[in-house]
């Protein structure tokens, strides 16, 4: 695996990290709405900071912050956040997110997650790898309960999960007063099942949006769709 990833405006450097740079971080950083003009960014267990660093390239956000658990991977987004053109904006807590959550007053405009969400049947004997991707690290409602805590009251708060997961998670926001906005199921070609959930909430209300996305005709022939949302970032597109 390549330990250098780079990208139009910027470059992550990703070899003490668990969890590599993949489809699901890069889409949910290019999908996540700004329309809203978001002052201020929190990225959720932001690994190599490869989505906290896309905003910061789409964004006029001057503050973007974000948490990771993890030492090498803090150290590794840090490292990161510095060498890219955003340096100033991007700051890094090493934290857990009940930690933060409890000591930090500010609210954010827009917070941003793509958590762990393998269940214990699938761990591995790498400790790392197992805080990254599974959901014994980061439970969905101690997520929630915390966003509904730091979200601002006209904020949006945007997620990746797997589909089958979807339903659960949206009743599970609503329980802390959070509402789907926008729903878009991520497919990888036009027959394969509906992989992703890309998912927005705010703490209003409103008629829920559904979109499809689907990444490739075949193997490395991707849709004008995933084309038009990837291509300020990705080098061959």
């Amino acid at each position: 695996m390549n330990k250098l990833f780079s990208f139009k405006q910027f470059t992550v450097n990703q070899d003490q990290c668990a969890m590599k740079i993949g489809t699901d971080g890069v889409l949910l950083g290019a999908w996540t709405s700004i329309k809203h003009h978001p002052e201020s960014i929190l990225d959720i267990g932001t690994g190599t900071g490869i989505i906290a660093l896309q905003l910061a390239q789409r964004s006029d956000a001057e503050i973007i912050d974000a948490i990771e658990i993890d030492d090498s991977a803090f150290e590794q987004a840090v490292e990161n956040f510095e060498n890219s053109p955003w340096g100033d904006r991007l700051f890094c807590y090493h934290a857990s997110l009940e930690e933060f959550t409890n000591e930090i007053d500010d609210n954010y405009d827009l917070i941003i997650s793509n958590p762990p969400f393998y269940n214990d049947a699938f761990q591995s004997d790498d400790n790392a790898r197992n805080t990254a991707r599974f959901t014994d690290s980061l439970p969905f409602d101690i997520l929630l309960k915390s966003v509904s805590k730091l979200l601002s009251s006209h904020g949006v708060f945007t997620v990746i999960i797997p589909f089958k997961e979807e339903e659960n998670f949206i009743n599970l926001a609503k329980e802390h007063n959070l509402f789907v906005n926008t729903i878009c199921n991520v497919k990888g070609t036009p027959t394969s099942d509906i992989k992703r959930s890309l998912l927005e909430f705010s703490f209003t209300e409103n008629e829920v949006i559904i979109e499809d996305l689907v990444i490739e005709t075949t193997r490395h022939q991707y849709t004008d769709t995933y084309i038009e949302l990837v291509k300020d970032f990705y080098l061959k597109m």
